[in-house]
């Protein structure tokens, strides 16, 4: 690869739809903070249901997923991205209206199905959008407008309902993500040509997954997998090393560290390879659970941020890039529902084994073993994917 990068990241559109995917996922992690105390302490609900609640959005999203890269081509980018969005915003100010346990079930369910549709398509349209020599560097840039609404969404959630009602709240997130969609209608989008026989044909495994972008997609899932002991259970294991004040601080220091890190990593990426990126992330992110599996202060938590938000902050960018760079243009959509597809069932697959994990043995326990979940990926990784990124690249010399 040559050490010139050429095209321009930061366009119009790039900028709509970076703050775009913000919204979206701000709205998701601030009703995932949110809805577990709002079905506690509003619809007077078990702890049962208030993870049951959490556990059917993430379940209609996996199970749509597959079918969104068919949508897709089958629609066009566009008009799929104009109707999921629509359909998310409509889910998200339904909130508003909801007084039973049953009807957030069923709402939660058709929230998860466009959440899925929306952020598929949002991403397949980034990707036109980024220059092909600075596709590690725009998908990182990208990736990182999800990564900071992990700390904004929360943020937002616990602050407003310490001042105003659950349904003030509602309105807000779902005024948030109608001036995206408002937005989203400026977005000039680059449409494949459709192929009549697939709109004709009946489903088949090409139509729900990419067989390319599986190898990366399995270490994705890994990867996830290993997150999820972060994003889960995070707050109860700090709180049990009596340092749960700290929880907040430990989030704002890794988006620190992953937003100082990605300009150098997004370079790096598209001058020197992936693995040159991916390899050390793995390292540092293996590292930073295995501090957390001795965590018994302040200091080292604070370390293992910014360990972890450098090595898994980094790594996530580069894999959505691998998948659909390992795609023709045209399957892109099918790239990425693939990836994220794994990756969203390493995170379903994480929160309901870890936890048993977590209570059979320990949380420490827990996080060595998912340090060791992610020292193997990294073999996974350079004997699935590393290989075939080599014979890509001698093939397009």
């Amino acid at each position: 690869m040559g050490e010139k990068l050429e095209g321009k990241i930061w366009t119009g559109p790039f900028i709509v739809a970076v703050l775009n995917n913000f919204f979206l996922f701000v709205v998701y992690y601030c009703l995932l903070t949110l809805l577990p105390v709002y079905v506690l302490n509003e619809l007077n609900g078990t702890e049962g249901q208030a993870g049951l609640v959490i556990a059917i959005f993430m379940l209609s999203a996996i199970l749509i997923r597959p079918f969104s890269g068919r949508i897709i081509e089958v629609l066009g980018k566009r008009k799929t991205l104009i109707i999921s969005q629509l359909f998310f915003c409509i889910s998200s100010a339904l909130y508003i209206f909801i007084d039973s346990i049953e009807l957030l079930y069923a709402l939660r369910f058709f929230h998860g199905i466009w959440f899925s549709f929306v952020t598929t398509a949002l991403i397949t349209i980034v990707n036109d959008f980024i220059p092909d020599s600075r596709k590690g560097a725009g998908l990182g840039y990208y990736a990182m407008s999800s990564n900071l609404a992990v700390v904004f969404g929360p943020f937002i959630a616990l602050t407003t309902i310490q001042w105003f009602s659950f349904q003030i709240l509602f309105i807000g997130l779902a005024t948030a993500v109608f001036i995206g969609y408002v937005f989203a209608f400026t977005l000039k989008v680059t449409e494949y040509q459709k192929d009549t026989e697939v709109e004709r044909r009946f489903l088949s495994w090409g139509d729900l997954f990419e067989k390319k972008a599986i190898p990366i997609a399995i270490v994705a899932c890994l990867t996830s997998f290993a997150y999820t002991s972060i994003m889960s259970f995070i707050s109860v294991y700090a709180e049990s090393k009596n340092v749960f004040e700290y929880v907040s601080l430990f989030f704002i220091v890794f988006a620190i560290a992953m937003i100082v890190a990605r300009p150098f990593t997004g370079k790096l990426y598209d001058t020197k390879g992936p693995s040159i990126v991916v390899l050390p992330s793995f390292i540092l992110f293996a590292m930073g659970l295995f501090l957390l599996s001795v965590m018994d202060s302040v200091t080292i938590l604070l370390i293992s941020a910014v360990v972890v938000g450098v090595g898994y902050g980094s790594i996530v960018p580069c894999f959505q890039a691998l998948a659909i760079q390992s795609a023709e243009k045209h399957r892109s959509a099918h790239a990425t529902s693939t990836f994220w597809t794994f990756f969203d069932g390493g995170i379903a697959i994480g929160a309901s084994t870890l936890g048993v994990v977590s209570a059979l043995w320990s949380y420490s326990t827990m996080y060595l073993l998912c340090g060791g979940v992610i020292a193997v990926s990294i073999f996974i990784y350079w004997n699935l994917v590393s290989g075939k990124i080599k014979q890509r690249n001698e093939v397009n010399m």
